[in-house]
């Protein structure tokens, strides 16, 4: 059962003029986002962001892998 108190928060602050683009991820209630920041797309931010910060991530690394071996087992 899901417990909570008055003083738990669920959502992280942000800051003013902050810009956050489709597919971005902000968790933590202690997390607060500064101002002036801009929050690029499919990123996951779990912790605070000071004031006139950019957030991006490295372009991913594609990995493939065969399915079919696993099929046959």
């Amino acid at each position: 059962q899901l417990k909570r108190t008055g003083d738990t928060k669920r959502h992280p602050t942000i800051g003013d003029r902050v810009t956050i683009y489709a597919g971005a991820v902000i968790l933590g209630g202690e997390t607060v986002i500064g101002d002036d920041c801009v929050i690029a797309g499919s990123v996951f931010v779990t912790e605070s962001v000071p004031p006139g910060c950019l957030v991006r991530q490295e372009k991913p690394e594609l990995v493939l892998r065969s399915v079919r071996n696993r099929l046959n087992d």
